[in-house]
């Protein structure tokens, strides 16, 4: 299927916009721990809404999943699982390497391995670098990770430059322990990629069903994020009864000498609406992936450029980039220009190869 990858690249912008997003509402919610509204949005993320757009996006959805093999079904859930692991320690990642480097190791390994690693595991990696479509997206990869790097040392240079790294982040370097937590934060971040790749079994017959092309990767979300929700809310389990935070549900407050309660409704309505738009990000990018033709794999590529750049944009936005020095602002629009670029790039080789299966 040649698909449309002006399109997909369109949708990949829109999933990008989505997941550089749903932290906005997320910090309106007062007097909630971490845990209490990260779970409160992850039900919306990873349970409610994947089965909500599905049931209402595709055809047969219980019939489809039901006929689908339980290998598949197990796969697609452990890749979600181990991409679960990957979120979770990337906060351990800037904390002990920093902004620069633990955004550079961390989502350039998260980019490669979710790239890459399907056409390896496949076995036509090589026969996609022969051609001249496969050389112009793998250059768009390559570009892609020039702008990370890019965007995460002048992310690192705003923060020294405006006082924002503490202290403590420059006290508990620590390049070995940082590295080795960078590596496996980025490589189970990837497995994410991974996990929708084993779903193309649910592909198949959500097609076979009827469903139209655009929508037939959302029964594969349900399964994919259903690991992703055991991983969080275990954690969050774990935490809740470590700091004893399990009455923010019903309104105690975070912090009692506030002398208040939490505002339940509209910490409930903040929560469902970040956990929403995390959602989409990936409602979005399986219907990129489905206009991407051959070189599908290209999607985890667009959509990690589509996030940091809309989530530098909307630095900008909230006027987190006031202060820095012209230096800098030169440095992360290059970045930004160098993840722009390459999704044109990519999205070229994407359409010769279209045109050439036409």
């Amino acid at each position: 299927m040649g698909g449309n990858p002006a399109l997909g690249v369109l949708f990949h912008w829109l999933g990008g916009f989505a997941s550089a997003s749903f932290y906005v509402p997320y910090k309106r919610i007062k007097l909630w721990s971490w845990e209490v509204f990260w779970l409160t949005g992850g039900v919306f993320s990873w349970a409610i809404a994947p089965w909500l757009f599905a049931s209402l996006r595709t055809e047969n959805l219980l019939g489809v999943l039901g006929a689908t093999p339980a290998a598949t079904l197990f796969w697609c859930w452990f890749w979600g699982l181990m991409w679960g692991f990957g979120g979770l320690t990337f906060g351990l990642t800037m904390r002990y390497l920093g902004l620069s480097l633990g955004m550079a190791v961390a989502l350039g390994l998260t980019t490669v391995i979710g790239t890459m690693g399907p056409p390896i595991f496949h076995g036509n990696l090589g026969e996609i670098a022969t051609r001249t479509s496969g050389q112009l997206t793998l250059l768009g990869i390559a570009i892609t990770l020039a702008g990370i790097v890019v965007v995460a040392r002048a992310g690192s240079a705003k923060d020294k430059e405006l006082g924002a790294q503490a202290s403590e982040g420059v006290a508990e370097f620590n390049l070995r322990k940082g590295l080795l937590i960078a590596v496996f934060s980025g490589v189970m971040s990837g497995c994410f990629a991974w996990g929708l790749d084993a779903g193309q079994p649910i592909r198949d017959l959500t097609l076979a069903a009827g469903t139209d092309p655009l929508s037939q990767g959302l029964p594969v979300l349900c399964v994919v994020l259903a690991g992703g929700l055991t991983t969080n809310a275990i954690w969050c389990a774990l935490l809740i009864r470590r700091n004893r935070s399990f009455g923010q549900f019903f309104g105690a407050s975070a912090d009692p000498a506030e002398g208040r309660r939490a505002p339940l409704l509209v910490n409930y309505l903040l929560a469902a609406l970040g956990g929403t738009l995390w959602y989409f990000q990936f409602f979005f990018y399986t219907m990129g992936e489905s206009q991407m033709g051959r070189y599908g794999f290209s999607s985890w590529t667009l959509h990690m450029a589509s996030i940091i750049l809309f989530s530098t944009l909307w630095g900008f936005a909230l006027r987190e980039w006031k202060g820095a020095s012209s230096r800098t602002r030169t440095m992360v629009w290059t970045g930004i220009g160098l993840l722009v670029g390459a999704t044109v790039v990519i999205g070229i080789g994407n359409m010769i190869e279209a045109h050439v299966a036409l």
